[in-house]
């Protein structure tokens, strides 16, 4: 090598080593947002070796070079037009001498660098007779969920025994080993690529089964699929900002000081609509669970199986893929099914309902009546009277048979107390906190950001924005109903009148119409149509409670100051007559000894992701949706 050779290579080794790739804490391969978040996009990475593993997203496969044919014999040669005599050439001999350009203009189609011919999938699999097994290069973009960009690999299909078929199937998983390289190409797509060396693993997909495809599956579809939806773009970057807006709400917790609390998910406590925890078996089950099936409409189902029906008829027509008409057809199958058993339940056969008070609880686990919480509040309440600010984040399940796009049966909370703190500031906090999880998401999710809104909100980003610099409008309950009376081009299906709880409609109709797209917070409502625990206002009609809202999603944060005056509990607890006082002698034990006034917020993640993302269906935004009548994996 000369001295300007060792040079541009101590050059090219010094860009290496003050660029060292970060290996994946307790593995030994690099993560693909190391390589392709940086600056430059990796490129002063080339030359690095490292190991990579990750799903196929797509892939392609060029033949490798082979020798030029060996000259026709003199008997079968072409003789040379004659510069005086008109000659007859043929379409195939005019192909053949337009070849190079073909070459030349598939070069620039295809990428760039050595031209390779295409082949078709049974010529891989080996559909055409030869004396030897063809042998491909293969270009895979892989993808492990680390960030939106996908890395290409090329692979040698000599590597592995493997068809290449089974390689470049959609949803292989591979791990390879090889050196980092800029594309030969000029006008290739990507900053870096990995030519592997070596496959250390793969692990093949049955391709006829596999559900997912190259085409963009609608989300409703991957439902039932929910174990593999995570490998798609949008599911992945959706996730992404879940876990992004859980990691800041940590944040914001503990930097403002609050101790983390882990609360019961089995509880004595509760109201409204919750799920009974029993061991009992037997006939001494009939009661607890008040039979599934009575809470379905076996009219409601039919007509969904009609529905199910005319969209694969749609999807037949229409030009969509396969795999989007099987999950169609997989979905009708299971609501058929699901019809089947409804009315085979209904029957009169049916066993006796025994009632829940009938059960003898003594010979459950517990000893007691027990529920899924469906709030931490009251347990924080607790320890926010001896630790002063506390938050706990968990699952709260209602068992409220109910299916649209903004309800499930399990859901995490973000909840949080605050002793010596009254409404006000509980609405003050619940603001800084809503605007610091959009400005956070901002700041650290921006490539997932910008995708979700290219795939599924154009206006999220700077819905985000706005809303994040912008000052949150407050109002009363009693002026949220003058303004909803004062809609006289609007007919509302529950009229809006003093006393009457806010539906989804009305919320609606405030934050789109009202207030213009802006995020609002609703307080003092009315007694009667919030949980008794509530700190009751000085008018006796209204309770110290809010919520904010924001535009279509609804209620994303609630929050009150809670009841504090011992003898106004015991009082509004004895006027429901509905709940046991006993059960609620620990909470009232709080307000006897050493009360003081605080205040909570619960915030609702999912529904947070929803305005986050732009999604339109709550089950979309969690990994796997538990709702009335569905609960797959």
């Amino acid at each position: 090598m000369d001295s300007h050779g060792k040079t541009h290579q101590k050059e090219h080794d010094d860009a290496v080593s003050s660029n060292p790739v970060t290996l994946s804490k307790y593995s030994n391969r690099v993560e693909l947002k190391t390589l392709l978040k940086r600056s430059d996009g990796g490129a002063r990475l080339a030359g690095k070796r490292v190991v990579i593993g990750g799903w196929v997203k797509s892939s392609r496969a060029v033949k490798k070079d082979s020798p030029p044919p060996p000259p026709p014999p003199p008997s079968l040669a072409v003789p040379p037009p004659s510069t005086t005599t008109k000659s007859n050439v043929s379409c195939t001999e005019i192909i053949q001498s337009k070849m190079s350009i073909f070459r030349k203009l598939f070069d620039v189609l295809s990428g760039g660098g050595k031209t390779y011919p295409i082949f078709d999938k049974p010529e891989i699999a080996g559909g055409k007779k030869d004396t030897s097994p063809p042998e491909y290069i293969i270009y895979f973009l892989i993808s492990d969920g680390s960030s939106v960009s996908s890395l290409q690999v090329v692979v040698d299909s000599a590597m592995s025994s493997i068809p290449a078929t089974q390689l470049m199937s959609l949803g292989t998983c591979i791990v390879a080993e090889g050196v980092l390289r800029q594309p030969l190409a000029a006008s290739a797509k990507h900053v870096i690529e990995l030519e592997a060396e070596k496959l250390l693993h793969v692990g093949t997909v049955d391709s006829e089964k596999y559900p997912l495809s190259k085409k963009q599956l609608p989300l409703h579809l991957l439902r039932d699929f929910s174990h593999f939806r995570p490998r798609t773009t949008t599911v992945g970057s959706v996730t992404r900002v879940h876990s992004a807006l859980t990691l800041a709400s940590h944040t914001f917790f503990q930097s403002n000081g609050f101790q983390y609390v882990q609360v019961p998910v089995i509880t004595t406590t509760g109201f409204g609509e919750m799920f009974r925890v029993t061991t009992l078996s037997g006939g001494e089950t009939d009661g607890n669970v008040e039979k599934k099936h009575d809470g379905f409409s076996i009219d409601t189902i039919k007509a969904a199986i009609k529905e199910k029906t005319k969209l694969i008829d749609h999807l037949k027509r229409s030009d969509s893929n396969r795999e989007a008409v099987v999950a169609a057809v997989h979905d009708l199958k299971k609501t058929t099914d699901l019809a089947a058993q409804l009315e085979k339940k209904q029957k009169p056969k049916s066993a006796t309902v025994v009632k829940p008070e009938k059960l003898d609880v003594s010979k459950d686990f517990f000893g007691c009546d027990t529920y899924l919480t469906v709030s931490g509040r009251f347990h924080l309440e607790s320890y926010a009277s001896a630790l002063g600010k506390v938050y706990s984040f968990g699952p709260r399940f209602t068992a409220d048979k109910i299916d649209n796009a903004r309800h499930l049966a399990e859901m995490w909370n973000v909840e949080a107390e605050m002793a010596f703190s009254e409404l006000n500031d509980a609405m003050d906090w619940a603001d800084e906190f809503f605007k610091f999880l959009l400005k956070y998401l901002l700041e650290n999710r921006h490539e997932d950001m910008k995708f979700i809104s290219k795939r599924v909100d154009k206006t999220v980003t700077t819905r985000l924005e706005a809303t994040a610099s912008n000052s949150l409008l407050r109002f009363s309950y009693t002026e949220a109903i003058s303004f909803l009376q004062k809609a006289t081009t609007r007919t509302f299906e529950t009229k809006p009148k003093w006393g009457v709880a806010l539906t989804e409609e009305h919320l609606s109709y405030l934050t789109d119409e009202i207030c213009k797209g802006s995020v609002i917070i609703i307080h003092s409502y009315p007694k009667e149509v919030k949980p008794f625990y509530i700190r009751l206002n000085e008018d006796k009609k209204t309770v110290a409670a809010f919520d904010l809202v924001v535009p279509k999603v609804g209620v994303v944060i609630s929050g009150s100051q809670n009841e504090e005056r011992f003898e106004i509990l015991d009082a509004r607890i004895k006027e429901l007559g509905s709940i046991s006082g006993e059960k609620y002698e620990w909470y009232l034990d709080l307000r006897r000894h050493g009360t003081v006034k605080h205040s909570g917020i619960s915030l609702r993640m999912e529904h947070m992701l929803l305005f986050s993302t732009g999604l339109p269906d709550i089950k979309d935004a969690v990994p796997f949706p538990r709702s009335w009548g569905k609960a797959n994996n």
